[in-house]
């Protein structure tokens, strides 16, 4: 019994999100294996695949106030400065930014960067190019959060990519977010945008590999305060 409740506690849950995706996968794997056994073999495996990509584990974020912590799993594929998109309303003047791939084997729950109050929310409907590329941040179907914390304001968007076809927001506006807490989700392969106020001093180098709610970004402060972790 030890043993099974060891592995019960490292698996991470699934988020209800996947639930309807799962149920979907279940019932074709059983339709194909009644055709022909090794098709449920390999039904079986996506339907494994399915439940890996809809995981939900749980995350310790440090809490110091200067932190912008990733939100999302993934690889970073930019890391400089770069105008906003118009409808966060951050102004014309390119700002820091950081982009996070995410494949379809990354954890795909977004959180939030830093603790804050979410003054606006911009849906965008867009193209599907491959979220890798610099011009799916334009061009791309997208969701923006506009975060006004201590630091400045912070813009976060999710970019559906070329397998994504829907972004899902948890948060809405006037919300008070906590950093590290789910705030979306963007299905099947995409990519999560974090503009930050200027003098934000960028500490991830390119193609680095960040863990929502607990990679550090970069710092807002060079002075350097204690730090405290929460898990969520």
């Amino acid at each position: 019994m030890s043993v099974l409740k060891s592995v019960r506690e490292s698996l991470a849950p699934i988020h209800p999100e996947g639930y309807i995706f799962l149920a979907g996968f279940i019932v074709a794997t059983l339709f194909l294996g009644w055709l022909w056994s090794p098709l449920g073999w390999l039904g079986l495996i996506a339907t494994l695949w399915c439940a890996y990509f809809f995981r939900d584990p749980s995350r310790v974020t440090p809490l110091r106030a200067d932190l912008v912590v990733s939100p999302a799993d993934g690889r970073v594929c930019f890391n400089g400065v770069a105008v906003p998109p118009a409808d966060l309303g951050l102004g014309a003047n390119p700002l820091p930014r950081v982009s996070i791939f995410m494949s379809v084997f990354d954890c795909h729950v977004n959180r939030s960067p830093v603790e804050g109050r979410v003054s606006r929310i911009s849906y965008r409907p867009g193209i599907f190019l491959n979220a890798d590329l610099d011009k799916a941040s334009e061009d791309n179907e997208r969701n923006g959060l506009v975060i006004e914390s201590a630091a400045g304001e912070f813009g976060v968007v999710q970019i559906a990519g070329l397998i994504a076809r829907r972004i899902v927001c948890f948060t809405h506006e006037q919300a008070q977010l906590s950093a590290g807490d789910r705030f979306g989700l963007i299905r099947f392969g995409s990519r999560v945008d974090v503009y930050m106020p200027e003098g934000a001093r960028i500490i991830v180098g390119m193609d680095s590999r960040c863990v929502a709610g607990e990679t550090v970004l970069a710092i807002t402060d060079d002075v350097e305060l204690p730090r405290q972790y929460r898990k969520s």
